[in-house]
């Protein structure tokens, strides 16, 4: 890659060789990308959802097409922190990209038991605290859209960690700058956003819904126009460095969110239409910078002229 553009960002703490993750879920912990992307390519790989212990996640159909968008009610089903850490850490051994650890909860016990754990984990480099899954039925979303909530969560995994502690925000809500500046003053690093979007299909013929809770997430690049705005809402409402993610599928939609005030961008729903998305966003992001004549990829954050 060229030394002309400096591509490094630095995400509450979290140092990135360039601002390009994957969105949690959406990529595993690399091992189903690795034949695509080269891990060590990237500024940091966040895994899947991580619980304390194991979650089967929701019945089947869990998936639906929609036009320009994906819809998902998996429910963060995963093997628990455990098991991650025997089963899936050792993989991430050989390579030195950052890991963020999405950690998931029913409860704010279940998301500093899980910290907890993970703090004995020397690979783990950062965590993303879920609290907006609209796919589960306790916690996740319930937490996030109560700026009480979102600020207490925050403030007891902030007592358990020193590492970069980024929290996920939803856009379920009224004003997201609400819960971003609860968060703020509660103590976390950074902020990512947005999760996906509530959302249904219906199978008209069968007059059911085509996923097995009839309210799924949507995800994609439908709801980018939404996710651009709430990231320029809260950029205008904190200090803290952004996350952003929403229908990111090329290097010129990275450098939008960067514009309305990323930090650094996240790669969700496009790894499954292309497995080498994060890869060409990064060469995009670059060949953007040089066209432009942009030495230093920090001078996009929050470029916007309104």
């Amino acid at each position: 890659m060229s030394s002309e553009v400096k591509l490094a960002v630095n995400l509450g703490g979290l140092e990135m060789k360039n601002p390009v993750t994957c969105a949690s879920g959406t990529f595993g912990i690399g091992q189903e990308y690795g034949d695509f992307v080269d891990l060590e390519s990237l500024g940091a790989i966040t895994s899947k959802g991580v619980s304390a212990v194991a979650w089967k996640g929701n019945p089947y159909p869990r998936i639906a097409e929609t036009p320009s968008g994906l819809l998902n009610t998996i429910g963060l089903q995963n093997p628990g922190v455990e098991a991650f850490c025997s089963q899936k850490l050792p993989w991430l051994s050989r390579f030195t990209t950052p890991l963020i650890v999405n950690v998931a909860g029913h409860s704010i016990d279940e998301y500093v038991a899980v910290i907890e754990r993970l703090e004995r984990e020397p690979r783990v480099a950062a965590y993303e605290v879920n609290i907006s899954c609209p796919n589960v039925d306790a916690g996740g979303l319930a937490l996030g859209t109560d700026p009480v909530l979102a600020a207490q969560v925050t403030r007891a995994c902030r007592e358990c960690t020193a590492r970069p502690l980024i929290v996920k925000l939803t856009p379920n809500v009224t004003d997201v700058a609400a819960i971003a500046c609860a968060v703020e003053e509660a103590g976390a690093d950074a902020v990512s956003l947005i999760n996906t979007l509530k959302g249904m299909s219906i199978d008209a013929h069968r007059r059911r819904p085509r996923t097995s809770r009839p309210v799924a997430g949507l995800s994609g690049p439908a709801i980018k126009p939404v996710a651009l705005a709430m990231v320029w809402q809260v950029h205008q409402a904190v200090s803290l460095p952004i996350l952003g993610m929403g229908g990111i599928r090329t290097g010129t939609d990275a450098v939008e969110f960067m514009l309305a005030g990323a930090t650094a961008v996240a790669v969700g729903t496009g790894n499954f239409s292309n497995p080498r998305a994060t890869a060409e966003v990064i060469e995009g992001i670059e060949d953007f910078c040089r066209a432009e004549g942009v030495t230093d990829v920090n001078e996009l954050i929050g470029g916007l002229q309104c």
